[in-house]
């Protein structure tokens, strides 16, 4: 049986993660998804121009044959990933490679995205 730390531990060397600092140098150069719920998004708000997509929805989101399917994840695009703290965001990562999607980065948690004077939105 695997546990929480585990599947933490297999995201994270799946998925590479950036600072805050590398990934408002890509700002507008990929697509970003804040994969948190929208309630948490609501609150903080989130980086400019950023998708929401949940992570209990990525799959869903991601796979073109689901009538969920969401035009902006493609296969090829460079993806940058956000959530509270950075396990989210790993383990959506982890899922979407798993899906073939072939760049796809963990930006890590908000509040450093925030603290590091990246371009927000309400």
């Amino acid at each position: 049986m695997k546990t929480a730390k585990e599947y933490l531990e297999a995201a994270n060397s799946a998925v590479p993660r950036i600072s805050a600092e590398e990934a408002i140098k890509q700002h507008g150069k990929g697509v970003f998804i804040d994969v948190r719920d929208s309630s948490a998004i609501v609150e903080s708000g989130t980086i400019a121009g950023a998708h929401r997509i949940p992570r209990g929805f990525i799959e869903f989101a991601a796979d073109p044959a689901t009538p969920f399917h969401n035009q902006i994840l493609q296969k090829d695009a460079p993806l940058y990933l956000v959530c509270g703290a950075g396990g989210q965001a790993a383990l959506a990562g982890k899922t979407l490679v798993e899906m073939g999607f072939s760049s796809v980065t963990n930006v890590g948690g908000f509040g450093d995205w925030k603290d590091a004077g990246g371009p927000m939105e309400s």
